[in-house]
């Protein structure tokens, strides 16, 4: 399959095992969305949380920010939960800012985005679950 390129279990463990602040793009207030729930789940799990969705001020918790440009603070992850055809212009900020890493979620897949953050140097992971995926290896 052509998004097992970005399923590598070295590049999921590195980011899951090195990374400590994780930008939410798309990360909704309603308990009831992927979303709400993945964000905090790694909230407890002891990753610092940045909501990054323009309508709201505050999620779980932590101040919102309208786009990752905002976000005063470096960021390791941008954890992607939108639509596999919004991804490209997150990807060019995800760039901007320098973040480590880009975490499409499962069934975001958006292939040119996902080789433009590689290209740029960024470790990317592409149609998975970030919860799953440490929740696996925390089981080891």
């Amino acid at each position: 399959m052509v998004t097992d390129k970005y399923a590598d279990s070295g590049v999921i463990a590195d980011i899951v095992n090195q990374s400590k602040v994780i930008a939410v793009v798309g990360l909704s207030d309603k308990p009831e969305r992927p979303s709400y729930g993945v964000a905090s789940y790694l909230k407890k799990a002891g990753y610092k949380i940045i909501p990054v969705n323009p309508t709201k001020d505050e999620i779980l918790g932590e101040k919102s920010y309208p786009d990752l440009r905002a976000i005063p603070e470096p960021v390791d992850v941008v954890d992607i939960f939108r639509k596999s055809d919004a991804v490209g212009p997150i990807i060019d900020e995800a760039i901007k800012i320098k973040a480590k890493a880009v975490w499409l979620q499962q069934g975001v897949i958006n292939l040119d985005a996902a080789e433009k953050a590689a290209d740029a140097g960024l470790k990317v992971v592409m149609d998975r679950c970030i919860l799953i995926e440490h929740k696996n290896l925390q089981a080891g």
